[in-house]
């Protein structure tokens, strides 16, 4: 458990620049304080001493802001940064690696005993005040936009946001090589969001205004086929698209290209 324990301080070094030495690590920083309680408490919950368990972590909320069940099982180097309203249900299960910032719930839908409470697999981010809920999972590097709500299964790799929780962006084959290079471009993402992160509505949008442009086109080539087969194809008005008046119509951020634009 000790060893356990320095992997948990020294993994922030690594994901928070703030960090500066091992001593303000171990005294100032609650996320580490309630990692390692839990550690303790949820020996003593497997050991049978439940109640003992259950005061220890009590404890840990009261000084660190953040709740964790001592049912709950934790992998190697947990980092919660700030930790403040982070609350962590009985049957959690979370990989090595992981990162979770404040006010994330990994909650149950259901009052049923068993398993009620999601897995996280190894190198999962979960973003600011997301809510992750029910018996779901989220393979590995799962990403978790900020504030958001999750209650599917989230594949591998994958960048989740919004009410309830889409995808925005899918991992890139390992197969084509592609993979470690993203990575390498994305670095850490902080709050589980990159900065080249699409807003999935405006992605939307210009999916189906890429449609319309290429049915246009089909259309135009179909009457020219038409036509020079003898056919007589009315001409119709047709307003032009006037991408200014949509731009400004739009908020300042959709106007940003997310790889399918105007």
């Amino acid at each position: 458990m000790l060893k356990r324990i320095r992997e948990d301080i020294a993994c922030v070094f690594d994901r928070d620049p703030a960090a500066r030495n091992t001593f303000e690590v171990l005294s100032t920083y609650p996320g580490v304080h309630a990692v390692i309680m839990h550690r303790v408490s949820h020996r003593l919950w497997c050991a049978g001493l439940k109640w003992l368990a259950k005061l220890l972590s009590t404890i840990a909320r009261w000084f660190t802001g953040v709740e964790i069940h001592p049912g709950a099982k934790i992998g190697r180097r947990l980092f919660i940064d700030h930790g403040m309203g982070v609350v962590i249900g009985e049957t959690s299960e979370i990989g090595d690696d992981c990162t979770i910032y404040h006010g994330v719930t990994l909650g149950g839908t259901s009052w049923d005993s068993g398993k009620r409470h999601p897995t996280l697999a190894n190198d999962v981010i979960v973003g600011a005040g997301a809510k992750v809920l029910g018996p779901i999972t989220l393979s590995s590097g799962a990403r978790v936009g900020s504030n958001a709500v999750v209650v599917k299964d989230v594949e591998s790799g994958a960048t989740v946001v919004g009410i309830p929780g889409r995808v925005v962006r899918k991992a890139v084959s390992e197969d084509d090589g592609r993979r470690h290079a993203l990575a390498k471009k994305m670095g850490f993402d902080a709050y589980g969001m990159g900065p080249d992160t699409p807003d999935p509505v405006a992605h939307a949008v210009n999916c189906m205004l890429d449609y319309i442009h290429a049915m246009d086109e089909k259309m135009d080539c179909m009457s020219s086929t038409i036509k020079g087969l003898g056919g007589d194809v009315p001409d119709v008005y047709m307003p032009d698209l006037d991408e200014k008046v949509i731009k400004n119509a739009l908020p300042d951020e959709w106007d940003k290209p997310s790889g399918n634009g105007v």
